[in-house]
């Protein structure tokens, strides 16, 4: 199957691979995927997580496998089914699956986000929820996944002590992240670095309402002197953002930090395209604070 749709750059659409899990469907962006095979033998690992299934290497590049049923408490995987093989967060991992439906093109307009019903703010592996042909496709947050497997792999809080004692400052910064665990995590990391002065927002529409409604009051500089997003967001992505900030001569000269776990090569020639002055890997909350750093005080 052909993981490599190409999409335009910000137009706020995404492809999502729909695969079935004990006869429900799910869904995973398109760009996390680096291709889909069929199941493999796998290594178990001594003491590993109940939910990792072991490792294989193929083409000679170690993969950890991670029962995906197991991870949604819907079982334990029996041998057969596909591997989907992934990148984000620069990480190698294949999710075993049942099958795999197809891809589908949709707006992020037309995800909606869980409810606290459905999700609790910090428990939930669910970032959206889409319908398509009358079905409704669950979106799942694999990047929480993982690191509820292992913590290890999310966010470095550690790095911002390795930064040592910094000034207080009240340089304005505008944050873009729909996961609200996150999203409090970049607030605190930030905070603790010596930015006092953050507006913190949802997504890339919450962002640019802001943005829009300074511009009107014009207020945009006590505001907004500098925007980090995520990429994969309902409503408006960070792509999108990108691309209506830097194209508007209002707005143009705002340094973008793009800090999401898709930051790989084809997605991080998207966002130079799109302008985005940095780019960086969800766990390196060390370099996006030097980052920041470099963008406001230069």
């Amino acid at each position: 199957m052909d993981t490599k749709i190409l999409l335009e750059n910000g137009t706020n659409e995404l492809e999502v691979l729909e695969f079935i899990l004990a006869d429900h469907s799910y869904g995973i962006n398109v760009a996390k995927i680096r291709e889909i095979i069929p199941y493999a033998d796998v290594t178990p690992v001594p003491n590993a997580h109940p939910s990792i299934e072991g490792i294989f290497m193929p083409r000679d590049v170690m993969i950890t496998a991670i029962d995906l049923k197991n991870c949604l408490q819907r079982g334990k995987s029996e041998p057969g089914g596909l591997f989907i093989v992934t990148n984000f967060n620069k990480l190698d991992i294949a999710f075993h699956v049942d099958s795999v439906v197809g891809i589908h093109r949709v707006s992020w307009k037309d995800i909606i986000k869980p409810g606290s019903t459905i999700s609790t703010t910090e428990d939930g592996i669910s970032t959206g929820i889409v319908k398509m042909n009358d079905k409704l496709i669950i979106i799942l947050d694999f990047e929480k996944i993982v690191s509820d497997i292992n913590p290890d792999t999310g966010l470095k809080i550690q790095e911002i002590d390795a930064l040592g004692t910094r000034e207080r400052n009240n340089v304005p910064i505008l944050i873009a992240e729909d996961s609200m665990l996150l999203n409090k995590l970049i607030v605190d990391s930030l905070k603790k670095a010596g930015y006092e002065n953050i507006i913190h927002t949802e997504n890339g529409q919450e962002a640019y309402d802001i943005i829009t409604d300074c511009k009107k009051k014009g207020t945009l500089k006590d505001h907004v002197q500098c925007i980090i997003t995520d990429i994969e967001m309902p409503l408006m992505d960070g792509h999108r953002l990108t691309k209506l900030v830097k194209s508007d001569d209002e707005t143009k000269d705002i340094p973008i930090v793009i800090f999401s776990s898709l930051v790989n090569d084809e997605m991080r020639k998207k966002g130079e395209a799109l302008g985005a002055d940095a780019q960086l890997s969800k766990p390196e909350i060390g370099r996006l604070v030097q980052e920041v750093d470099k963008l406001v005080f230069k």
